[in-house]
């Protein structure tokens, strides 16, 4: 079983900035990737970033220059930093990971309960 719990959203005006935190817990080998994932009002679900555990990044193009993700490997924690946010930046971001538990090298994928940020105009 593996837990992952978001925290940072909240309501910020358009320019602002916002900070989000996923905190993975449980038994596990490693966590292979770790991203962010969001959904707006009546749209799908869009990979926003992730990193891998060496530091590869990568961005959805709305976002490319406004976020930066990080991870924190030793608190298996990963940041996004949203900065210049726009009206439609607005949605329920979610934590994915990929995860190993042994050897075998199987990848088991998680997602966190979401964390809801509202950029007004």
């Amino acid at each position: 079983q593996v837990q992952l719990v978001e925290s940072g959203g909240g309501l910020v005006q358009a320019g602002g900035s916002l900070r989000l935190s996923c905190a993975a817990s449980g038994r596990m080998l490693s966590i292979n990737v770790m991203g962010w994932y969001r959904q707006a009002s009546g749209k799908q679900r869009e990979l926003v970033a992730r990193i891998t555990s060496g530091g590869t990044t990568n961005y959805v193009d709305s976002v490319k220059g406004r976020f930066t993700i990080s991870r924190d490997n030793g608190k298996n924690t990963v940041y996004l930093q949203m900065n210049s946010l726009k009206p439609e930046d607005t949605a329920v971001y979610y934590c994915n990971a990929l995860v190993e538990f042994d050897s075998s090298r199987a990848q088991f994928q998680y997602w966190g309960q979401g964390t809801l940020v509202t950029v007004s105009e």
